[in-house]
């Protein structure tokens, strides 16, 4: 079992930033691909970004390319989204997800999940 659990969200303005962590713990957390995915009142899941276990990939969602930012330190079992520029349109609850794949950009490919953190951003 790999428990995350998110941190970081609030309300920021149009424009601003800012940056949401994941700390994961259990099993070998530091084995597993790392995701981003958020879902927005009324609306399916959406990919944001996604980074494998050696940091070697990284994918983005069209939506969030150039302004959103995935790392991942292995050492401290945390990953970081730094989202940039924020627009009214990121305004979503923000889930962190491990999964056992290489890298995915799929949610049902990912086995854990964190409960969310909200980000509203205000125009």
């Amino acid at each position: 079992q790999v428990q995350l659990v998110e941190s970081g969200g609030g309300l920021v303005q149009a424009g601003g930033s800012l940056r949401l962590s994941c700390a994961a713990s259990g099993r070998t957390s530091s084995r597993y691909v790392m995701g981003w995915f958020r879902q927005a009142p009324g609306k399916e899941r959406e990919f944001v970004a996604a980074i494998n276990r050696s940091v070697g990939w990284i994918f983005y969602g069209d939506s969030v390319k150039g302004r959103f930012t995935i790392s991942r330190d292995n050492a401290k079992n945390m990953v970081y989204l730094q989202m940039n520029s924020l627009k009214a349109e990121d305004t979503a609850v923000y889930y962190c997800a491990a999964g056992s794949r290489i890298i995915s950009t799929t949610s049902y490919e990912y086995d854990y999940w964190g409960q969310g953190t909200q980000v509203t951003v205000s125009s």
